[in-house]
């Protein structure tokens, strides 16, 4: 028997991220480092939402890294996962963030 394996070359999934950090328990700066962490792996879209596409091992290390400042008692973080981009849709309703950075 012959299994082929089928490789696309793309290991990488789309995800939109999004958290509520309570205020107890130093809320505002434990939000900071989260909003730090998402930061350096997915896009900031607004608020405390996040999106872009990253692999399931860049995902786990996400995760690792928010651990230490997510209270399980009082905060929360959704992930929401698609293959691609492509099989989403999304629609803005209302005012859309400038993503173009601005450079002297």
């Amino acid at each position: 028997m012959v299994v082929k394996l089928w490789y696309t070359g793309r290991m990488e999934m789309y995800v939109v991220l999004v958290y509520d950090i309570s205020q107890n328990n130093n809320g505002q700066k434990r939000w900071s480092h989260v909003f730090k962490i998402c930061k350096k792996y997915l896009s900031h879209v607004q608020n405390s939402v996040f999106e872009g596409e990253i692999s399931k091992v860049q995902l786990v290390k996400l995760q690792q890294e928010l651990k230490s400042y997510v209270d399980k008692n009082d905060d929360s973080v959704i992930v929401f996962k698609s293959r691609q981009e492509k099989w989403l849709d999304k629609e803005m309703w209302g005012k859309e963030e400038d993503k173009i950075d601005f450079f002297l």
